[in-house]
Formats: structure tokens, C-alpha cells, sequence
């Protein structure tokens, strides 16, 4: 399976936040959509980084809460792995199990078009695993 074929089934809305606003405003972005990340962008289609609710909380734990006010730059992870949509599921999901990484953007032309997280390629690791299951079992009825 593809990571565009998740994109498909979940859509391809991404969380942009920009390097200048505060760490208060980017909570509010998170819990206004139920997210554990967003894309940090100048613009909502390159990007300048990534930031998540692990970052917020050691950020925290470091600074205080002097940190809600810093800006999302501050605390943003730079060095962003992306991958394109035709990125194989399976390989995008070792990946992101050894560098344990959550969140993903994905970039076609240069141009951010979706994310995904490791709750969507697990999912679809079920998905697959349930439909191959039920070949089998057909087949094995026949």
C-alpha cells in the first residue's frame, strides 16, 4: 500500500502553524482539532518545521511556563523527515518505528499535500492484515 492511499481514505488537511506564533496559539491549534502535531510553514505548503505535544511538554519541563509564550520556532524540530505519496506504507512504518517519529509530512513538488502518523499506518497494517485474513479464510472454505 501506498502513503497515498491513506491520504485518500483520511484526507489531506494538514495543521499549519507559523514559526512566529506563540506555543499558547499552537495549543490552541492542537486542541482545536484533536491533533498531536502540526507542520510549522511560512506559507501551508513548505515547511519550516514540525512541532508536537512532545516537544510542548519537554519545552516545559525545561523553561517553564515561560515557554507558552515563546514562539513556535523556538521549540520546533527542524530537521523534518517528509516522504512523497507514493512512499511504501510498510517502509514508512520502519522508518518511523526506528527514529521514532509520530508525524510525517508528505511532500509532492515541493509542496506539502498531507500527513500521517503513526496511527494511520498502523491502521492501515490492520486494515491490510484483516483483508489478507479474510482471502485465507475464503479460500479455505471453498
Amino acid at each position: 500500500m501506498l502513503i497515498g492511499t491513506i491520504l485518500q481514505a483520511k484526507g489531506s488537511n494538514v495543521a499549519t502553524v507559523r514559526p512566529e506564533a506563540t506555543v499558547t496559539e499552537l495549543l490552541d491549534l492542537l486542541a482545536e482539532n484533536n491533533i498531536g502535531a502540526a507542520v510549522v510553514s511560512e506559507d501551508g505548503s513548505s515547511i519550516a518545521g514540525i512541532v508536537s505535544e512532545r516537544d510542548i511538554v519537554r519545552r516545559l519541563h525545561d523553561r517553564g511556563a515561560d515557554v507558552l509564550s515563546a514562539p513556535v520556532a523556538s521549540i520546533m524540530t527542524t530537521e523534518v523527515r517528509s516522504c512523497p505519496p507514493d512512499a511504501n506504507v510498510d517502509d514508512l512504518r520502519q522508518t518511523m518505528t526506528t527514529h521514532r517519529i509520530r508525524h510525517v509530512p508528505v511532500v509532492a513538488e515541493g509542496r506539502l499535500v498531507g500527513i500521517v502518523s503513526i496511527g494511520d499506518v498502523v491502521k492501515s497494517a490492520i486494515e491490510t492484515l484483516e483483508t489478507e485474513k479474510a482471502y485465507l479464510v475464503d479460500y479455505l472454505h471453498r
